[in-house]
């Protein structure tokens, strides 16, 4: 593994046979020398490369060996080679001492001793590749925390998400179970009471006046547990990508002033009153059944949470936008709660006794943008709340 690293050595010298003959001395196949005949040269090829040992001749005109060192050792990119002397000079000039001072970590005499030349060469090679190889091994082991960290922070998202998924599956079973039942146990009270009648002969119980009742009592509760089965179905449909848009030309006032009409049995049952606006025909290509349901469970909601208040509706056309308001002026919506009402499951006040799945507006929200269009809310807590729904009077590209 070591032996993969490639090591480059650096000879300087101002003799170019010295440096030929050093080269053939420390050259290998595992090793690339670079030579430089002056002290100007070697810098270049320092600034440029990765040295795992020089060496360097002390005595060269201009910049000798000594000050070509202390400015290795001043350099952060070149501080840590080793660098060994090689001299000519006799060692009673005491250079090896000095060569020292300088920073080397050897002193080599001319003319040179090839074993020990080699020996110490090989050792520094050696030392180079073990220290190349322990970095590695330390990018190695940081990357490898580094992806752990990773790994650990998104097992820990996904925890998260995993107990919130269970907690709202939790939450919606119970929701689910709840609102079934209220229509399931109506219609289980009006057959054991029909039941009850017919065992006893009691035909003054299914008058015509009556029976229209009952077959009133009974639609009434199955378009009920008909649309919980639509909200599921359609979010399910939204999950897949495979909620049906089918546009077509019509006048969205007229819509939702059928709507307003047909919602008075609903209005009257809650005390309240709705009031219309409309500033003329609001024509485009919208999908008549999905604005339909939206409308309608803005209707519915405003009834819901209006506290028996007036609530006023309005179709109009702006910036290119076809819009309907519907504002009441009940309970109102927190500002933290305003960000949340459109998420599945989702209900308006948790001080409130709300009744259905909590998927209206989650639904509603995704049949808008399909259409390329937005749904917003303004209110303010004990304020009453109103949205607009904006659609886009030209087909989205």
């Amino acid at each position: 593994m070591l032996s993969t690293v490639q090591a480059k050595l650096l000879i300087v010298d101002d003799l170019p046979e010295n440096l030929l003959a050093l080269e053939a001395l420390i050259k290998r196949e595992d090793r690339q020398v670079f030579k430089a005949l002056s002290a100007d040269e070697a810098l270049s090829l320092l600034l440029e490369h990765e040295f795992a040992m020089a060496i360097l001749d002390v005595q060269m005109p201009g910049m000798n060996g000594f000050e070509l060192a202390e400015l290795m050792r001043g350099t952060e990119k070149t501080k840590n080679i080793p660098i060994v002397f090689v001299s000519a000079a006799g060692r009673e000039l005491n250079y090896a001492f000095k060569g020292y001072e300088s920073g080397a970590v050897d002193f080599l005499h001319k003319p040179l001793d090839i074993h020990a030349v080699k020996s110490k060469v090989n050792v520094f090679v050696d030392l180079y590749r073990q220290s190349k190889a322990m970095k590695q091994q330390v990018e190695a082991l940081e990357r490898s925390r580094r992806e752990q960290e990773l790994l650990l922070t998104r097992l820990q998202a996904t925890q998260a998400e995993l107990e919130q998924a269970v907690r709202m599956r939790d939450d919606f079973m119970s929701i689910v179970a709840h609102e079934v039942r209220t229509p399931l146990n109506g219609l289980i009270l009006e057959t054991q009471l029909r039941k009850m009648h017919l065992a006893r002969d009691n035909a003054a119980a299914f008058t015509l006046d009556k029976m229209h009742a009952m077959v009133d009592r009974d639609e009434r509760q199955i378009q009920s547990l008909i649309r919980l089965i639509e909200d599921m179905l359609d979010v399910s449909r939204i999950r897949t990508g495979k909620l049906s848009i089918r546009p077509a030309r019509f006048d969205l006032a007229q819509l939702v002033h059928n709507l307003v009409e047909n919602f008075a049995p609903q209005v009257a049952a809650a005390g309240s009153s709705m009031q219309l606006t409309v500033e003329g025909p609001v024509e485009g290509n919208w999908d008549e059944f999905r604005i339909e349901q939206v409308i309608t469970n803005l209707l519915t909601n405003a009834l819901r949470y209006g506290a028996k208040s007036p609530v006023d509706v309005r179709v109009y056309t702006e910036h290119g936008e076809a819009r309907v308001e519907v504002r009441d002026r009940g309970i109102g919506i927190s500002e933290e709660n305003q960000k949340r009402i459109f998420q599945q499951f989702e209900r308006v006040s948790a001080s409130h006794v709300a009744a259905g799945l909590g998927l209206g507006l989650f639904i509603s929200e995704q049949i808008v943008a399909a259409h390329g269009g937005t749904i917003e809310v303004e209110s303010q807590i004990g304020e009453g709340a109103l949205f607009r729904v904006c659609l886009p009077l030209e087909a989205p590209a």
